[in-house]
């Protein structure tokens, strides 16, 4: 193994900050390695493939998938939230405080906000779920928030943003969403991820693009040989720590 593929992970520290009247009252943020849903804990590695007439991995081995879900953090839903007909209601309220004065869960954007774009619809809101949380980043980082990784299983999905959280550290953030299951009704429990968040370290890029040179086609053909071979080829020698 390489030694840039050995290195370790590149500790970050995050800050996330309540109000005291929401202290252990309002789930925090959690590592997303550990929100991981329950379909992706109870599918097999590999499956059999009629069409190919062989044992296949799942993308339950496929490491880039793996990686992409369990990175950065999620943000958990406040409280639970029951859905009948298309009406969201949630019981309680969370007590209001002196740093905030939105008590609920959930709010709403004027669907005009989006109009023009493909979140839009005719005498639809576009929910928006409240956060109890400042989060700050340290210097030179952005937080990029998207819909929780490959969670299609979610009834709605979360629109995706980046924010400089190193500078904008002394408000909360909010996440705007469609509820995109329509005939969805029961409850989403507390707790359920409502976005993923990943920091990502702001800089700029440039762009070059080179032809394959005979001895990279040559590396290619060795490496095609590899994974046909050996389907752990990537999570053995490529695959870095993210932890």
């Amino acid at each position: 193994m390489s030694d840039d593929v050995s290195q370790q992970a590149e500790s970050l520290s995050i800050v996330f900050r309540c109000a005291p009247e929401h202290k252990g009252l309002v789930p925090p943020p959690i590592p997303a390695v550990q929100g991981l849903p329950d379909w992706f804990k109870s599918m097999p590695q590999r499956a059999f493939s009629d069409r190919l007439q062989l044992d296949q991995m799942t993308v339950k081995r496929c490491p880039p998938f793996i990686d992409a879900m369990t990175h950065g953090f999620l943000i958990p839903l406040a409280t639970d939230l029951h859905v009948d007909d298309g009406v969201l209601t949630w019981d309680g309220e969370i007590p209001c405080a002196s740093v905030k004065t939105v008590c609920s869960p959930l709010d709403f954007h004027d669907n005009n906000q989006v109009k023009g774009s493909p979140f839009f619809e005719e005498d639809s809101f576009v929910l928006k779920f409240n956060c109890f949380w400042t989060i700050e980043l340290p210097p030179g980082y952005s937080l990029l928030v998207t819909h929780p990784i490959n969670r299609a299983d979610l009834p709605f999905v979360s629109l995706t943003g980046l924010v400089d959280a190193d500078r904008y550290r002394d408000n909360y953030i909010n996440f705007p969403a469609r509820w995109s299951d329509p005939d969805f009704k029961g409850v989403l429990p507390k707790g359920t991820p409502v976005v993923q968040c990943v920091p990502i370290k702001r800089e700029a890029w440039t762009a070059r693009f080179d032809e394959i040179s005979r001895e990279a086609a040559g590396r290619m053909t060795d490496m095609q040989f590899r994974l046909t071979d050996n389907d752990d080829v990537y999570r053995q020698h490529f695959r870095a720590p993210k932890r």
